[in-house]
C-alpha cells in the first residue's frame, strides 16, 4: 500500500475527530488561546511595567511609547479572554462575553501600577539581600527570580480577577525559563526575593507575607490530596503552607501543609523537612553530625 492509498483508506482521521467528544474538549469551540499569543501578551504587559527591558528606551519618549503600548496590549487582552470565555460561557450571548472580555480588560490594566509597585519591592529586596547585587538593573536584565516575580506578579492579578487558562500559561512559561515554579494563585507579599532560585516549587493555596526571603530548591508544597468518593483529588481546598513576615528559608527546605504555617521572623535551615508549624522567632535546623575533615595520607 502507498502513502497515498492509506490516506484515502484509513480511520485515522475519524478516530481523532471524535477527540473532541471524548473530554479532550468540554464544548464545541477548539479556539483556545494559543501559548505564543500568550506569551507575546506577557512580554507586552512586562514592557508596561519594565518599560525598556527589552529594548532600549528613551526617557523624553516614555509616555508615548507607554501610551502607544498600552493601546496594543489592549486588543491583545481583549482578544485573548474573549477566546477563553467563549469556553466557558456557552449561555451568553457572543455580544456578552466580548462585553464581559472588556471589562476584565479595563479591570486588570487598570491595576498594571499597582503590580509594577509590587515588583518595585521585590527588585529593592534582591538589591538589599544579594551583597552581589552592583544595581537595579542588574536586578532586573540578569535575575531568574526577578523574570520569574515579574511574570508571576502579572499572572496572579490576571488570576485573581477571574480569568482562566491565561495566568497558568504564563508561569508555567516562567517555570520553563528559571527553573521557579510558582501557581498564579498563591499569594506573595511585599518584597520577596528567591536568591539563586532553581528548583523552588510554590503551590497554589500557599501564602507568604512580606519580607521573605528563600534560597534554591525550597519547595512550599501539599502533603497529600484528599479523594472525593471516586477517588479523584478534591479540588479547591487549601493544601499548601502559610509562610509569616520576615522569615529566611534556606536551599532545599521542603515544607508542606495546608495546616502548617511558618511563625513571623523564623529561620528555617536548609534541606529541613517539615510537616508541621513552627512558632515565631524560630530557628529549624537538622540535628546531624558535623563533617569529618581528615587529611589525605601518601
Amino acid at each position: 500500500m502507498t502513502l497515498n492509498q492509506w490516506l484515502e483508506d484509513n480511520a485515522v482521521a475519524e478516530s481523532l475527530t471524535r477527540l473532541n467528544k471524548d473530554g479532550l474538549y468540554n464544548n464545541d469551540l477548539l479556539g483556545f488561546a494559543t501559548r505564543a499569543q500568550v506569551i507575546d501578551l506577557l512580554n507586552s504587559l512586562r514592557s508596561l511595567i519594565l518599560p525598556g527591558i527589552f529594548e532600549p528606551l528613551n526617557r523624553k519618549r516614555l509616555k508615548a511609547v507607554i501610551t502607544a503600548q498600552l493601546s496594543c496590549v489592549s486588543m491583545q487582552l481583549s482578544e485573548l479572554i474573549y477566546v477563553v470565555l467563549r469556553r466557558t460561557c456557552e449561555n451568553e450571548t457572543d455580544a456578552a462575553c466580548l462585553s464581559r472580555a472588556e471589562q476584565l480588560t479595563i479591570r486588570i490594566l487598570e491595576g498594571m501600577p499597582a503590580v509594577r509597585d509590587l515588583l518595585g519591592e521585590d527588585i529593592q529586596a534582591a538589591f538589599e539581600g544579594d551583597p552581589a547585587a552592583k544595581s537595579a538593573e542588574e536586578i532586573m536584565l540578569s535575575y531568574p527570580s526577578l523574570e520569574a516575580m515579574s511574570i508571576f506578579r502579572i499572572a496572579h492579578h490576571i488570576n485573581a480577577c477571574g480569568v482562566p487558562i491565561i495566568p497558568r500559561i504564563m508561569t508555567e512559561y516562567a517555570h520553563r525559563n528559571t527553573g521557579i515554579d510558582i501557581h498564579p494563585g498563591a499569594t506573595i507579599g511585599r518584597r520577596f526575593f528567591i536568591d539563586h532560585g532553581t528548583g523552588v516549587v510554590i503551590g497554589e493555596t500557599c501564602t507568604i507575607g512580606c519580607n521573605v526571603k528563600l534560597y534554591q530548591g525550597v519547595t512550599l508544597g501539599a502533603k497529600s490530596f484528599p479523594l472525593d468518593e471516586n477517588g479523584n483529588p478534591i479540588k479547591g481546598i487549601k493544601r499548601h503552607p502559610d509562610i509569616e513576615d520576615n522569615v529566611v528559608i534556606y536551599a532545599g527546605a521542603t515544607i508542606l501543609g495546608g495546616d502548617t504555617r511558618i511563625g513571623h521572623d523564623s529561620v528555617i535551615g536548609g534541606n529541613v523537612w517539615l510537616t508541621h508549624s513552627v512558632p515565631p522567632y524560630s530557628t529549624v535546623f537538622n540535628a546531624q553530625p558535623s563533617p569529618v575533615v581528615k587529611p589525605i595520607e601518601g
